[in-house]
């Protein structure tokens, strides 16, 4: 196999979780050209594997059908000549530009019917494969064959040249100590610990010397500003105001990172970052962060993980009785005073 196309996921998270298949594929076959196909979302950490050569944009948003537009994308890949393609998402929407682009095999599970568009299929075993790392590194493996273990974690670079680029492109200057909080969480509410645990945190870290810096999308920009108006000068409030890539930087100078269950987390733990992760209504137990430098913290009640996107009991106890006190007790062990 000399050319090959990986179909990515249209979560920030779970892109990240592909990459030690993108790195095993490339070991399997030495000299591989392996491109993706993403939503531009997604784009800037493929741009951060040593494994991905092309991005090419995958103009979809979730759930759109878009016929002609997906014929037209599938021409442009059939001129790509590749030989192989590996679906990552489970949808038969994902499954047919390859097909419609006549890619000679197509890898994946078969998940919704698809037995007609991938040809190289998978049968998912959820009690083998826990976790969506192992199912993805499933794909680099003969079906019926378990992925190779130890599965090695995720990782994206950021160069010294490209944190100092993004310091000057947003005017910032390195802080002695920074510790970044990404109060964020796409899913929903249900995975967002409350704006004022995390202000009482930034003041109790600020006590110690670090400067906070907020990490998150637009959609973030509001809670972020929340949390820095309760703890007045000592945030920085980024959210929405750096690229996907910029933020990749920025993570990658924190000396500490302190996360909802988010895109962001994975972004962090594959920056070899250390990691305070915050658990409400999902588990580690599925997308946990994958790495050594990681710290889980969850209440682990009776009514969570519900998964939900707002709690469905209105209390929200899994992470407002996640005290702030206890969050810096593992601060602390990454941070000295």
């Amino acid at each position: 196999m000399k050319r090959a196309l990986i179909v990515a996921p249209s979560w920030i998270g779970d892109t990240i979780m592909a990459q030690p298949l993108f790195a095993r594929l490339c070991a399997r076959h030495p000299g591989l050209h392996l491109d993706a196909l993403a939503p531009r979302w997604v784009a800037p950490v493929l741009h951060r594997m040593a494994e991905i050569r092309d991005v090419i944009d995958s103009p979809f948003g979730h759930g759109q059908l878009s016929l002609k537009t997906r014929w037209r994308l599938a021409r442009q890949l059939a001129a790509g000549g590749y030989d192989a393609v590996y679906v990552l998402p489970n949808s038969l929407k994902s499954a047919l530009v390859p097909w419609l682009a006549g890619i000679p095999q197509r890898v994946g599970f078969t998940g919704e019917s698809r037995y007609g568009l991938i040809n190289v299929r998978h049968d998912l075993d959820k009690q083998a494969l826990p976790l969506m790392v192992e199912r993805f590194m499933q794909l680099a493996e003969t079906p019926g064959t378990p992925p190779r273990k130890p599965i090695p974690y995720p990782r994206i670079h950021s160069s010294p040249e490209d944190r100092q680029r993004t310091l000057v492109e947003l005017d910032l200057s390195k802080p002695e100590r920074v510790v970044a909080f990404c109060p964020g969480a796409e899913y929903g509410p249900a995975k967002r610990w409350p704006t004022a645990h995390f202000a009482t945190l930034a003041r109790q870290l600020a006590a110690q010397g670090c400067a906070i810096w907020l990490f998150g999308s637009p959609k973030d920009h509001a809670v972020a500003e929340e949390i820095a108006q309760l703890a007045p000068g000592l945030c920085r409030n980024l959210c929405g105001a750096t690229t996907l890539g910029q933020a990749v930087d920025l993570l990658a100078l924190a000396d500490l990172v302190v996360c909802n269950d988010s895109g962001l987390m994975h972004v962090a733990a594959a920056l070899d970052r250390p990691i305070v992760a915050l658990y409400g209504s999902s588990s580690p137990g599925f997308t946990p962060p994958l790495s050594d430098r990681a710290d889980i913290i969850s209440l682990n009640l009776d009514c969570s993980p519900c998964f939900k996107r707002e709690c469905p009991l209105g209390h929200l106890d899994c992470l407002n009785k996640l005290m702030p006190e206890r969050v810096l007790a593992h601060c602390r062990k990454w941070i000295s005073p």
